[in-house]
Parts: structure tokens; C-alpha cells; sequence
């Protein structure tokens, strides 16, 4: 109440200034682990995570449809290339009936 008293006298009424309290969060509001341990978070660092674990499989989806179209064109041709040595065999009479 004197600390009151005391302010009114210094400042005048219409530069009185206002405070804002300082915003207090709980353990695990931010996203951060909460102290029970990683299993326990809130929603936002679960969907968090979810669409991070998303992302990643998508990406090695991708990259495993590179590699099995990269196989195929090599299994391609390695056939190609038997079937040249074949006929380069047959025609230079390596193989005889």
C-alpha cells in the first residue's frame, strides 16, 4: 500500500505504466520431453515426429525405386550383352551341332 502511495506521488496518473506477467508454461507445452521420459510428449511433438518418420520413409520409398529401376536396366543389359556374345559365338562357329 506505501509502495502504492509512494508511485502515485512520483508518476503522474496518465503515464502510469501496466505489467504484464510473465507467461509460465508447464513441462512439455513447447514440445519439449516431459520429466516422465521420451514416451511421454505432448500432441504437437507426436504429429511432429509422426510426419518426420513420414517424410523419411517416403523418401527411402523413392530412393528404392531408383535402385529397382536402376537393377532392371542393368539386368537389361546384361541380357543384351549375352545375346551379342551368343551370336558372336554362333556366328564365329565356336558352337557346333
Amino acid at each position: 500500500m506505501l509502495r502504492q502511495s509512494i508511485n502515485k506521488a512520483i508518476r503522474p496518473a496518465q503515464f502510469r505504466a501496466f505489467s504484464i506477467s510473465a507467461r509460465t508454461m508447464a513441462g512439455g507445452d513447447t514440445g519439449a520431453p516431459r520429466s516422465g521420459g521420451i514416451a511421454q510428449g505432448d500432441a504437437f511433438s507426436k504429429r511432429e515426429k509422426a510426419n518426420e518418420d513420414y517424410t523419411i520413409r517416403m523418401r527411402e520409398k523413392e530412393k528404392l525405386l531408383e535402385l529397382r529401376k536402376k537393377v532392371a536396366e542393368q539386368q537389361d543389359h546384361l541380357k543384351k550383352l549375352e545375346d551379342h556374345i551368343d551370336e558372336l559365338s554362333k556366328s564365329s562357329g565356336g558352337e557346333q551341332k
